[in-house]
Parts: structure tokens; C-alpha cells; sequence
């Protein structure tokens, strides 16, 4: 999200589109995280995670010329990476697979290591894996809307604009899933 000082992030696409690499640097930089995250947990290997994660900022690249900012640059950076996600399980018949989260544990370490006192970090370590797992147990286009509204930040309608869906059909995915997860953390 850009700041009052800072330009917002489809005037930074149009810089790119001009010529300027440095408005590409401040994209990428903005958004390579969250982005990272949301392929992460939607895939079934951090491997196949990064290659989909490459593919989609190689598609922001190639299609710079014909970029439009008629929606948030987010709605568009995000259905990008929800086509590679779709066309990648349709291609391999695995949809229904869930995120391997083998690979998670630095990421739980780094929050953790914030903490001082071993029982915090004990505690806050164990919640952490009680979503991650809740997370891996939801239905795939649940997951896909939770994650899209919690690491990307995208609002219900953008959502809906991303995965080509109806608002109310993201809600109702929204609602079950964060039921779901509710049921599921009380459950642990």
C-alpha cells in the first residue's frame, strides 16, 4: 500500500510501462511478500510455490505494454497469480491438494524470536501452527478467499474480481471459511 508520500501503485505500473525500472523495483518491493505468502500457502510445495511465485512477476513483466489501470494494481497482480494457481492444478488434477508446511518453521521462528520469554515463544509458536494447520484443512477456494483478503489485503469485491466470481459467492466462502477456522482452532 502506498503512503501519502509515496505514488500509488498503478502510477507505478504506468512508470513502468514507460520505461522506468525503478517504479518495477518499488512494485515488486511492496508486494513480493505478501504475494510470496499467498502462493506459498495456496500451493503443495514451496518449490512448485517459487516457480509459480517467478512466473507470475515474469507475467507482470510481459504484459507492462498492455497494462491498464482500470482496477487496483492489486486486484490485477492477484488474478494473475490465481490463474497460475488454477492453471497449475488443472494441468496436474491436484485443486483439492493442501499447502505443505515443512518449510514454514523459519517463518514461525522468525515471529517467535520476537518474544523474549521461552513460554511466549512457546505458546505464540504453538497458535501459529494451530492456523497453519486449520489453514491446510480448508477447502481450496476458501483458502484462496481468506488468503487473498489476509495476505493480500484485498477487499470482498476485489476479490470476487480476481477469482471472476461473485461477490456474494466470495462472501459465503469468506463466512464458511472463517467458521471453519473457528471450529477448527477451538477444536486443537
Amino acid at each position: 500500500m502506498a503512503t501519502i508520500n509515496e505514488p500509488a501503485d498503478e502510477d507505478l505500473m504506468l512508470h513502468y510501462k514507460n520505461g522506468d525500472s525503478r517504479a518495477f523495483e518499488q512494485l515488486y518491493l511492496r508486494h513480493k511478500a505478501p504475494l510470496y505468502r499467498y502462493m506459498l500457502r495456496s500451493c503443495e510445495s514451496k518449490a512448485i510455490a517459487e516457480e509459480l511465485f517467478q512466473e507470475v512477476w515474469a507475467s507482470v513483466i510481459g504484459a507492462r505494454a498492455s497494462y491498464l489501470a482500470s482496477a487496483r494494481f492489486t486486484t490485477w497482480l492477484y488474478r494473475i497469480a490465481s490463474n497460475r494457481l488454477t492453471d497449475h492444478y488443472r494441468k496436474h488434477g491436484k485443486w483439492d491438494q493442501y499447502i505443505d508446511n515443512s518449510d514454514e518453521n523459519d517463518e514461525i521462528c522468525a515471529i517467535s524470536a520476537a518474544y523474549e520469554q521461552p513460554e511466549q515463544k512457546a505458546d505464540i509458536h504453538q497458535q501459529i501452527q494451530r492456523l497453519l494447520t486449520c489453514l491446510e484443512q480448508l477447502p481450496a477456494l476458501q483458502r484462496q478467499v481468506f488468503l487473498l483478503r489476509e495476505e493480500a489485503g484485498l477487499k470482498l469485491e476485489e476479490i470476487a474480481k480476481t477469482i471472476e466470481s461473485s461477490k456474494e459467492a466470495v462472501k459465503s466462502r469468506m463466512r464458511y471459511a472463517i467458521s471453519r477456522l473457528r471450529h477448527c482452532m477451538g477444536s486443537l
